[in-house]
Order: structure tokens, then C-alpha cells, then sequence
């Protein structure tokens, strides 16, 4: 069982990365839809907004909480993030605060070991709303997912998109879970799992960034092809590695090479969406979503490395 201060601190680590995600996840949902469904349009704002006031919670616990190596991370807000969420607002009409990506920005980390009862149980109510909320936005993924794959909802997101973020939602809850259950996230010995759900979260990245790349950019979908392919394969043997025919130290050395190089790939391919560098039919912010994911995945790589 965690003690109160690391159930705080990684309750609040998770929130940070994951509600900004969540909350990511529905502007792209709300913008995928055609008129005739402009009330799953409203939904999906409905939760992008019941995110925003979840995330803005947790940043107000986090300042002088949260661990130093998440916030340099590159996880919680890069230096593209507000140009992204200010790009992708003037090109949707979609209010988008700005201002939690400048508090997120100006956190603090830990300066002191916490023990706080009344900041331990804000952070267990945090962590039950964010329970309620995030498992409905689980059924209204799977509900659009079932629509699409029936053909009886239309919507500008691939059916693989749907499916990625519904899984990354369900791993969200998953996690929460677990800290409000009283156990211990041991990330270094959750290598296997993390592992197998990152390197095919890279790989579908990979695959969508070359799907929404105007065909006239060549060599940016050459490129994002070989990452979709290089991860299925490092995927594939974190599988294997899990079932005990391969050693996961040489996984995560490939895995860790890997993410380096597509996360540089993802800043690169960011900084060109915001400044209008890119032909493509990808919205800035989405752009700047992958590339904290692949940070994320970077960090949990070192220390599955260095375990």
C-alpha cells in the first residue's frame, strides 16, 4: 500500500497527464462529426469541458506536489503546447483555455515529502470524480465506436482512432482504480504491461500521422510509415518478452532508442503544424497530443532502464 504522500503525488501525476488527454480526446471527437449528429458534437464539448475543470483542479493541488522528472518530462505541456491550443482554437471556433497550459506551465515540483490529511482526501475526491467521469466517457466511445463500425454514425475520425483512445481511456480508469484501491503502481515492475500498451500506441500514431499527411508529402509519410512499422515490431516482442521467449531489458534498450526518435519526429512535425510548415489535414493540437504521449512513454523508459 502506497503511503499518503506517494498516493498524492501519483494520483495527481496521473490527472496531470491524463485529463489534458481525456479532455483531447473529446475536441477531437467533437470535431469529427457531421451536422446530423451535432448532439454527440455537444457531448463530446460536455466532456472536454467537465475535463478542463477536472484538470484545472488538479494543477491547483499540484503546485510544490508533483515530482520535478514529470514536469520536466515534456508530458504535461511542451513548448508547443499553447501555440497548438491557440492555432487549433482560431481554426475551429472552439474556446480552448489557454490559461490551464500557462498555470500547468509554471508548476513547481516537490520541494518537501507531503503529509497532508486534508490535501489526501481532496485528492481521493479528485480521483472518484474523475473515476465517474472518465467511465462515461468510456460508454460514449464505445457507443460512437459501435455507431461507426454499423455505419450508422459518419464521423472524420479514423475507426482505429476511436478504438486508440477508448483503450487509452480504459487504461486511465484502470490506473485510477488501482490508487483509490490502495495499490501500489510499481512502475518498475509493470515494464511488460506498459511496454506492450505504449509500443502500439506509438505504432497507431505513426499510422494516423501518415493517413492525415496530404499525399504530396513524401517523405514525412515515408518516415511516419517506418515508425509504424518499427513499433508494431517492438510491440510484437514485448509480447513475446511477456511470455518469457526474450529478455525485456533488450526490449525497452529498443523501445527507448525508438521513442527517442519519434518523439524528436513529433516536435519536429509539431512545429511545422503550427506554423503552417505541413500540408496536411491534422489540427495542430493533435500534433502536440502524440508528441506528450511519446513523451510520457519516454520518461517510464528510463526508469524501466534503469530498474
Amino acid at each position: 500500500m502506497p503511503s499518503s504522500a506517494e498516493f498524492i503525488r501519483q494520483s495527481l501525476e496521473l490527472h496531470l497527464f491524463f485529463s489534458r488527454i481525456m479532455k483531447e480526446h473529446s475536441f477531437f471527437l467533437q470535431l469529427g462529426f457531421t451536422p446530423r449528429d451535432s448532439n454527440f458534437m455537444r457531448t463530446a464539448d460536455m466532456f472536454r469541458m467537465e475535463f478542463d475543470k477536472l484538470l484545472e483542479e488538479a494543477i491547483y493541488l499540484s503546485n510544490g506536489v508533483v515530482s520535478r522528472s514529470v514536469l520536466q518530462s515534456g508530458e504535461v505541456v511542451t513548448p508547443f503546447t499553447l501555440k497548438a491550443e491557440m492555432a487549433s482554437a482560431y481554426l475551429t471556433g472552439v474556446n480552448i483555455p489557454t490559461g490551464l497550459t500557462q498555470e500547468e506551465a509554471g508548476l513547481e515540483d516537490a520541494s518537501l515529502r507531503i503529509s497532508n490529511p486534508m490535501l489526501e482526501k481532496r485528492v481521493f475526491m479528485i480521483n472518484e470524480r474523475a473515476i465517474r467521469l472518465v467511465s462515461d466517457l468510456i460508454h460514449f466511445k464505445t457507443r460512437i465506436l459501435s455507431g461507426v463500425l454499423s455505419c450508422k454514425i459518419f464521423t472524420s475520425n479514423y475507426p482505429l482512432l476511436i478504438d486508440h483512445i477508448l483503450r487509452e481511456a480504459k487504461f486511465y480508469l484502470k490506473l485510477i482504480q488501482r490508487l483509490q484501491n490502495g495499490e501500489d503502481i510499481n512502475l518498475e515492475k509493470e515494464a511488460y504491461e506498459q511496454e506492450v500498451f505504449w509500443n502500439r500506441i506509438m505504432a497507431e500514431h505513426s499510422k494516423f500521422i501518415r493517413g492525415f499527411l496530404d499525399p504530396t508529402e513524401n517523405e514525412l509519410i515515408y518516415t511516419a510509415n517506418n515508425f509504424g512499422n518499427q513499433f508494431d515490431k517492438l510491440t510484437k516482442e514485448a509480447i513475446e518478452a511477456m511470455n518469457a521467449s526474450m529478455s525485456i531489458s533488450e526490449v525497452t534498450d529498443d523501445s527507448l532508442k525508438a521513442t527517442i526518435d519519434i518523439s524528436k519526429f513529433k516536435a519536429q512535425g509539431t512545429e511545422g503544424l503550427v506554423n503552417c510548415k505541413i500540408k496536411s489535414i491534422i489540427i495542430p493540437l493533435l500534433g502536440d497530443h502524440t508528441l506528450r504521449e511519446a513523451n510520457h512513454y519516454l520518461r517510464l523508459l528510463k526508469i524501466f532502464k534503469a530498474a
